[in-house]
């Protein structure tokens, strides 16, 4: 037979058994009074309304890598995403303010599915009241799409309002330094003076080889006072580059903030909740499917709790027992009788006296008389100094 081993005894499947039909009451009344709980509470419960939306925005999913969901995993990123935001507190909030339910009522019925592989999406909702249904599903479709893309936007506009506040500095500092210096753009000053001293040599080396030295020297002038502005402009180079590097910098990101701008707006339009939601017929829960939904679950919650009781029970009674048992024994009386004497008893009497005593009767003594069972007792023994005495008479 099969058995288990529990500690240092063995328990067989008959035990298992025998405890399940002693235990019976219990393990088919806690399941039964679950169940029956469950079912009155379905079955005399207000009537419950639902209604299903579709949200499907295919442009929103893919297409090029500047938008907010791209990659293999695109769609179900997007999924995850609006499911977050169904019940995220701020929208909740905005749609608890929207139509007059209580945030814990709209939390626990809600509930958002991916159909498939797809971006679709189905948002369903169910309630007691069947009016505050449809202004759900349209306050809910229109926070969510609003609180992931419309929220894009509002970021993207911060962003190019810092950029341009940054350009805007810098272009202030390349002002404030010109008239600090006295110079207006001397990057290219710089750089026009070069070219005009390259110029003068190469004319001053011309008239010096048709020997106009009027000329030359006129041409070396120019070249010496174009010198001495370049001195005077290269020190200052440095510092007015920098400047000018900063507010290249600060166009090109103010040109890619107004890009990803312009994406943000492309997204929140395409995410248009009149557009990419769908609103299905309010429909009455049907009574028998919440049942079969709800009362399988409590009935198998209710049998492995009639489980758990019954080994409960099981183990309290072999602990009283085993305690019972400790008890007995404890309080058992001693099988020898107390006042006998330190010789051989006799079987059906006892004895008096140290020496053997009779089988079935006592002994009176060394007299040698007969016991009261009317026997003759031993003969008393005799002195071993009186027999040579009596010899000697």
């Amino acid at each position: 037979m099969s058995y288990r081993t529990v500690g240092s005894a063995r328990v067989e499947i008959v035990d298992y058994l025998r405890v399940a039909r002693r235990r019976l009451w219990v393990l088919v009344g806690v399941p039964v009074v679950a169940t029956a709980v469950a079912a009155l509470v379905v079955l005399l419960g207000p009537q419950r309304y639902t209604a299903t939306s579709y949200v499907a925005a295919p442009a929103l999913v893919g297409g090029t890598a500047a938008q907010q969901y791209t990659g293999t995993q695109a769609a179900n990123q997007f999924a995850a995403a609006f499911a977050a935001a169904v019940t995220s507190p701020q929208v909740v909030d905005q749609v608890s303010a929207d139509t007059g339910v209580a945030a814990g009522d709209l939390r626990d019925g809600l509930t958002v599915e991916q159909v498939g592989a797809s971006s679709q999406l189905t948002l369903a909702y169910t309630a007691t009241s069947r009016s505050t249904v449809v202004p759900v599903l349209t306050a809910t479709g229109k926070r969510a799409l609003s609180f992931l893309f419309t929220s894009q936007v509002n970021i993207a506009t911060g962003e190019v309002g810092a950029a341009n506040d940054e350009l805007t500095a810098a272009t202030r500092a390349i002002n404030d330094w010109e008239k600090t210096n006295k110079v207006s753009q001397p990057d290219k000053l710089y750089q026009a003076t070069l070219q005009e001293i390259a110029s003068m040599r190469q004319q001053q080396l011309q008239m010096q080889a048709v020997g106009n030295s009027r000329g030359a020297d006129a041409a070396a002038g120019a070249i010496a006072a174009g010198q001495k502005r370049l001195d005077g402009l290269g020190p200052k180079l440095p510092d007015y580059q920098a400047l000018l590097a900063q507010r290249d910098g600060a166009s090109t990101a103010l040109s890619s903030a107004r890009q990803a701008l312009q994406q943000a707006r492309a997204q929140a339009q395409a995410a248009d909740p009149t557009q990419v939601t769908s609103l299905g017929e309010v429909q009455p829960v049907s009574r028998g499917r919440a049942l079969v939904g709800l009362v399988l679950p409590v009935a198998g919650a209710g049998l492995l709790l009639a489980v758990l009781l019954v080994a409960v029970l099981e183990q309290v009674a072999r602990s009283r027992a085993a305690a019972a048992g400790r008890t007995t024994t404890a309080q058992r009386p001693s099988a020898t009788k107390p006042g006998a004497g330190t010789g051989p008893a006799a079987v059906d009497g006892r004895a008096d006296a140290v020496g053997p005593a009779g089988v079935n009767g006592r002994a009176n003594g060394a007299t040698g008389r007969a016991d009261t069972n009317g026997r003759a007792a031993a003969p008393a023994p005799r002195d071993a100094g009186a027999e040579p005495e009596s010899r000697h008479r």
